[in-house]
C-alpha cells in the first residue's frame, strides 16, 4: 500500500467514553465492579492507504490506542493504515480508568470511520484484548471497560468475560487525586489475591445491590494489599460520604456523596494535597460519532 497525504483521507470517526471509578478492584478473584463518572476521553481516527497505524498524542504511550484501531480492522479483515489522536479530561495513571475510556473511544471512532456497528459488550472486549497486547492492564479490565462504555455501575466476570449486571446509579462522586501517578501493570498481583476470600464478600455484596458498602470494604482492603493509606477513606465517611475507595490500583480515591457531604468531603481532603475533582456518576453510554473534546478545543 502507498503512503496517502491528507488530501487521500478515505474515511474519519470520532466518539466518546468515560471515565469510571471502583466498586470491586477485579484483582483478588477476576469479579469486578465499577461505576461510570462524568469525565471524559474523546477519539479521532482518520484511516487511509497509508502503511500502517500511527497515534499522534504528544507525551502519551500509543500502544494502547494503535492497537484497538488495528484490531477492529483486523475484525473486519480490512487493511488500512492512518492516524488515531485522544483528547482526555482524565488523569493519567490515577485509577480513574483512562486506558479504557481511551480503548473504548478509539474503538468506537474506528467503527464510526467504517460506518460499522457492533455489540457494545462486543466493543468492549476489542479493546480488552488491545489493552492486554499493549500490557496497560493485568486482568483486562474488563469491569472498567464496560462500566465506562455502558455508563450507570457494572458488575463483571473479567475472566469470562462476561458482564453479570448493570444498573443505573445516581450520586455525585468526589475524587481525591494525589500528585503521583501508578500504573496498574506495576502492581503486586500475588499479595492482592491474598485477599480473594474477602473480595468474594465483596462481589456479593455488589450483586446484592449495595454499592456504596462494597466500595467501602474494597477500599480497606486494596489500600492494606497496596501498602496505600487508609485515611481519605476514612475522613470521607466520616465527612458523610455513602461509601468511599481507592479507585483501581489508585493512586486515586473515589466518594460517593450528595449535596452536602460533597463540601464537607471536600473540605476534609483539602489537607491532603493533590486535587479534588467534583463530578458525577455518568449513566449514559459512550457515544460513536461524538467529538465533544475536539469540538471543545480541550
Amino acid at each position: 500500500m502507498n503512503h496517502a497525504g491528507k488530501e487521500d483521507v478515505i474515511m474519519r470517526g470520532y466518539a466518546t467514553a468515560y471515565g469510571a471509578a471502583t466498586v470491586l478492584n477485579a484483582i483478588a478473584n477476576w469479579k469486578g465492579s465499577a461505576f461510570g463518572i462524568s469525565l471524559r476521553t474523546s477519539a479521532e481516527v482518520v484511516l487511509d492507504d497509508s502503511d500502517g497505524v500511527v497515534g499522534d498524542v504528544s507525551g502519551v504511550d500509543t500502544r494502547l490506542i494503535v492497537r484497538c484501531v488495528e484490531r477492529v480492522l483486523r475484525h473486519f479483515d480490512l487493511d488500512y493504515g492512518g492516524v488515531v489522536r485522544t483528547r482526555s479530561e482524565i488523569p493519567v495513571a490515577s485509577g480513574l480508568k483512562s486506558s479504557s475510556a481511551a480503548a473504548n473511544a478509539v474503538v468506537l471512532a474506528t467503527l464510526d470511520a467504517l460506518g460499522e456497528k457492533i455489540d457494545m459488550v462486543d466493543a468492549v472486549r476489542i479493546g480488552v484484548e488491545a489493552a492486554l497486547d499493549a500490557g496497560v492492564t493485568v486482568t483486562g479490565a474488563f469491569d472498567d471497560a464496560c462500566a465506562s462504555m455502558l455508563g450507570g455501575v457494572v458488575v463483571t466476570d473479567n475472566l469470562k468475560r462476561a458482564l453479570l449486571k448493570r444498573d443505573v446509579l445516581r450520586s455525585e462522586v468526589m475524587l481525591l487525586i494525589p500528585d503521583e501517578r501508578f500504573f496498574s501493570r506495576d502492581v503486586d498481583v500475588e499479595r492482592c489475591r491474598l485477599f480473594s476470600r474477602v473480595a468474594d464478600v465483596v462481589f456479593e455484596m455488589a450483586m446484592e445491590g449495595d454499592y456504596a458498602g462494597a466500595m467501602t470494604v474494597n477500599g480497606l482492603l486494596y489500600c492494606a494489599a497496596l501498602r496505600r493509606s487508609p485515611e481519605p477513606i476514612l475522613l470521607a465517611l466520616r465527612a458523610g460520604a455513602a461509601g468511599a475507595t481507592l479507585s483501581g490500583t489508585g493512586p486515586a480515591y473515589a466518594a460517593l456523596v450528595d449535596d452536602l457531604s460533597g463540601d464537607d468531603v471536600a473540605e476534609a481532603w483539602s489537607s491532603l494535597g493533590g486535587s479534588i475533582i467534583r463530578t458525577a456518576v455518568e449513566n449514559r453510554s459512550a457515544r460513536m460519532g461524538q467529538a465533544d473534546l475536539f469540538q471543545e478545543g480541550i
